[in-house]
């Protein structure tokens, strides 16, 4: 598994890294919430071990930006805060699970693992989306071209994954940013330009057919 751990207290971070790279597992860190709010929005994770209380973003907070911005990542909350009230606000924010400390690491992994099957069994469900000789798995995040595996970040395949989606329809930029940035991410940034020119580049410029089209004064289409 690919997993991320956002935890600020250094000693408890080494440990569970040490604990998860031992049992095979690809393991990234992030000590704030912001840092891991970024390297979640740019590379794919199977499961975030979140801490709640977290400099720049907490928790709680970080988890109801990614579910408004509709990022799913099975998160499992790490904290300290017990009481009934916390663990509802966690689980109402968009966690998936959570576990007070102090905790046993086999719980923490058993857990995890549950957790990565669940995900695992949902994504099973998504049908490969095919337009033209474009491929795109939502299982495995592979994307092909005329046979050819197609190499995307992780906020790349999310935009084109979005509009394959809505194959034959136009979406708009707002409509774009509340799908696949941050719901309350700035309007009038070209940040929707740039990734669809990064897409073009890798998803049309090698062949000959242009899928990804522009609808001047409206947004942008991917057809056949």
């Amino acid at each position: 598994m690919n997993l991320l751990i956002v935890e600020d207290e250094p000693s408890l971070l080494s440990i569970l890294r040490k604990g998860f790279i031992e049992k095979n597992n690809d393991v990234s860190v992030a000590m704030d919430g912001k840092t891991a709010l970024e390297m979640i929005n740019n590379y794919t994770f199977d499961v975030v071990i979140l801490d709640i209380m977290l400099p720049e973003i907490n928790g709680i907070e970080l988890c109801r930006r990614l579910r408004a911005s509709k990022n799913f990542v099975p998160i499992l909350l790490l904290t300290a805060l017990s009481t009934s009230e916390n663990i509802v606000t966690g689980l109402n924010a968009g966690a998936d699970d959570y576990l007070t400390k102090p905790f046993k690491f086999g719980e923490l992994d058993a857990r995890v693992n549950a957790l990565a099957r669940r995900a695992n069994q949902e994504l099973e469900k998504i049908d490969t989306i095919t337009i033209d000789d474009l491929e795109i798995n939502g299982n495995s995040k592979i994307v092909k071209r005329a046979g050819q595996t197609i190499t995307l970040t992780a906020k790349e395949f999310k935009l084109l994954y979005y509009l394959a989606k809505n194959k034959d329809k136009i979406v708009s930029r707002h409509q774009i940013l509340d799908n696949v940035w941050d719901i309350n991410f700035d309007m009038n940034t070209n940040v929707v330009d740039v990734y669809i020119t990064y897409l073009r580049k890798k998803i049309d410029k090698p062949f000959n057919s242009k899928l990804i089209q522009t609808m001047k004064g409206f947004g942008y289409i991917i057809k056949s």
